[in-house]
């Protein structure tokens, strides 16, 4: 098989190392690269993204609606939703998400359902541009992970990743993806390279719950929304360390420190090899390693094309289920009144102003990252600054998140997620609480 091949026994010139550089640069530019385009600048991806939206905006609410009723579908055909209870949960809120997609794209409903910040910011904010991220966003993956960049990287930042975040050097493309992209991308990558066996079940989970932020470009609505966009370099750069800071605790504690090191079903582990010979010859040859074995680049591009298109289809209609229960919760009952009260004590003894309706807040980011915002927005600039940190370092989050991940073949468990989210929120609170007060 063409996977025994080792680089080594290749001659040089045997080795097409240009996909290396030409492949890999075009999947960089793709994902990394902010380019200015019509006094907006982002990166690539995000244009494309921008374009169709502008260009086919009447066709855009069909098509995610068609993706939704896929993904409703999918699981009862293949009988997935037998795998576990977990999965029998999602499954009926697929089916859950296709009702409010329909009542949606078809303008029919209450009237709770159509005000705004429900179902319009659901369907506009999220389902669309996720639906056309994810399966675009995939056709570029293959150039970015398929030829030889994350192994190179991966050798290159292990000294890093490995003591410091348990995992392996590749990693650090997901955690540069996720800040520059968005956490759909991030989980796509993570999900391609556990299925490929490079990482395993607890790899991936530290992974998808430490580096899969949101983008830039929603610290920067989060930034514009509280008057942080004079201060917008410290905010950001604090926001990435508090973040990768809480990231490398959380791996050292349970749930995350106790997950088992078991590779996805029918894979075969395919660990990082050891440096031999110095680092950057190390690097060298494993990337010319997955040059050797490519496949062919339409073969790589469909097949993760298909799992973006599987993956959207997995995540839109949890995002209208589960997303929505989460804002009507918010909007309309006061169990994150409570909830905030188990936050209390830490916002209290850390004296930042207003401790009870900074922990309020705090506990409504896990429905939907952006509600802390509108809940804070005219308050003292110390609690803004705090709220708009804790909003981005917890990760983990209802409305979209948390369907992702779930739309993965990452195997998640709802409450270890929720375990996690609260440990994130906490240590975001003790070390952003302290940096605000001292910056405002």
């Amino acid at each position: 098989m063409s996977t025994t091949i080792r680089p080594d026994d290749v001659p040089d010139t045997a080795v097409p190392m240009w996909k290396f550089f030409v492949l890999s640069a075009i999947g960089v530019v793709m994902f990394f690269v902010p380019v200015t385009i019509g006094g907006r600048s982002t990166i690539p991806l995000d244009h494309i993204v921008s374009w169709l939206r502008e260009a086919i905006p009447g066709i855009l609410p069909w098509y995610a609606l068609a993706l939704i009723a896929a993904g409703a579908v999918y699981p009862w055909v293949t009988g997935s939703w037998r795998r576990s209870t977990t999965d029998a949960v999602f499954a009926v809120a697929r089916v859950i998400g296709l009702v409010v997609g329909v009542m949606l794209v078809l303008e029919v409903g209450p009237a709770w359902l159509f005000a705004e910040g429900m179902g319009p910011f659901l369907l506009n904010a999220l389902v669309i541009p996720v639906g056309l991220l994810v399966p675009i966003g995939a056709v570029f993956l293959a150039l970015l992970v398929g030829y030889g960049l994350m192994e190179f990287i991966g050798v290159l930042a292990r000294p890093l990743m490995r003591p410091v975040f348990r995992t392996p050097g590749r990693s650090a493309i997901d955690a540069v993806a996720s800040f520059v992209g968005s956490y759909s991308l991030a989980l796509l990558i993570t999900n391609r390279v556990y299925l490929d066996g490079k990482y395993t079940r607890r790899e991936a989970m530290v992974i998808a719950t430490g580096f899969s932020t949101v983008s830039a470009t929603f610290m920067i609505v989060v930034a514009s929304a509280l008057d942080l966009m004079d201060h917008w370099t410290v905010y950001f750069w604090s926001t990435l360390l508090i973040t990768f800071v809480v990231t490398a605790v959380t791996v050292r504690i349970p749930p995350l420190g106790r997950m088992p090191d078991e590779t996805a079903p029918g894979v075969e582990h395919q660990p990082e090899q050891p440096t031999e010979g110095g680092r950057f010859a190390t690097a060298w040859r494993e990337a010319r390693h997955t040059v050797a074995v490519d496949p062919g680049l339409l073969r790589t591009v469909r097949s993760t094309f298909l799992d973006g298109l599987r993956m959207a289809m997995a995540i839109l209609p949890s995002i209208l289920s589960i997303g929505l229960l989460g804002l009507v919760l918010a909007e309309f009952t006061p169990v994150f009144d409570w909830l905030g009260y188990v936050f209390y004590p830490i916002t209290w003894a850390l004296q930042i102003p207003e401790p009870l309706l900074v922990a309020k807040a705090a506990a409504l980011g896990v429905s939907e990252m952006f509600l802390p915002a509108a809940l804070v927005a005219e308050s003292a600039m110390s609690v803004k600054y705090v709220v708009a940190v804790v909003s981005v370092s917890q990760i983990i989050f209802f409305s979209a998140m948390v369907p992702s991940l779930v739309g993965t073949q990452i195997p998640v468990s709802i409450p270890r997620l929720l375990v996690v989210w609260f440990e994130r929120v906490c240590l975001s609170l003790v070390l952003a609480i302290p940096v605000g007060l001292l910056l405002f």
